[in-house]
């Protein structure tokens, strides 16, 4: 038995997340199609986490373990790009240990968050960064990330109706930085609820606003209260 590791990027603009769904373009199913494509074997494939309709990402870990020994492992990520769609290609194949495992063995996620404080927005990059031009106190933004640091409980910021019964996390590393007229939210812990990551932001946003104090975050994040929290922002 082979186990496979594949490092994916993908524009997720056209599909309905991550995850396999009947009578829905999903990734992991496209993915899974290419495998058996190539090697004749269904499988599934393993990803290290889920990401929502319409989030990209730059490098995605899953894996997938087969019998076939026909296809090298050079040429895997070569031939699973000649069967998928162009929004989604494998960066790297490599062959592990039969004990790895996508979701247990990562050691942290990184979302970004991109917002677009210029007047005028964008066109090429529309799907990519949500534009916002109201400007925002980014110094305030700043401050009010470094609460969401360590381990709490985060069900103020998970979307309702979500089926994870624990929502404690941590976040390792919370940080507002603007480049030019581009503020970006960069958050990495060990695990994300549901539009965690957009209710946080969304929040900043109201942060940077004036509309919440800064200070005010630590006994948001303790009322466990979701309409205490800002909106959740596109995906």
């Amino acid at each position: 038995m082979r186990n496979i590791k594949l490092t994916i990027e993908y524009d997720g603009k056209d599909f309905n997340g991550w995850q396999r769904q009947p009578n829905k373009l999903n990734i992991q199913g496209e993915i899974e199609k290419a495998i058996e494509n190539i090697t004749g074997e269904r499988v599934e494939l393993i990803g290290s986490g889920r990401t929502d309709a319409g989030v990209h990402a730059l490098g995605q870990v899953a894996n997938f373990k087969i019998e076939n020994t026909s296809i090298s492992i050079e040429k895997m990520a070569i031939a699973l790009n000649s069967q998928l769609k162009k929004s989604i290609v494998i960066k790297k194949a490599e062959e592990v240990s039969e004990r790895f495992h996508s979701r247990y063995n990562a050691k942290n996620k990184t979302y970004n968050y991109i917002i677009n404080n210029s007047k005028s927005g964008t066109a090429i990059y529309r799907n990519l960064e949500y534009c916002f031009n109201i400007p925002l106190d980014v110094g305030k933004m700043q401050k009010a990330a470094k609460y969401f640091e360590g381990e709490h409980d985060f069900s103020g910021f998970k979307a309702s109706g979500t089926s994870n019964k624990n929502s404690i996390r941590t976040i390792y590393k919370a940080e507002v930085y603007k480049e030019k007229e581009k503020i970006i939210i960069s958050l990495t812990g060990n695990g994300f609820l549901y539009n965690m990551v957009r209710i946080i932001s969304g929040t900043l946003l109201d942060v940077g606003l004036g509309k919440i104090l800064p200070e005010e975050i630590p006994d948001i994040i303790k009322s466990k209260n979701r309409q205490r929290a800002g909106k959740t922002l596109p995906a």
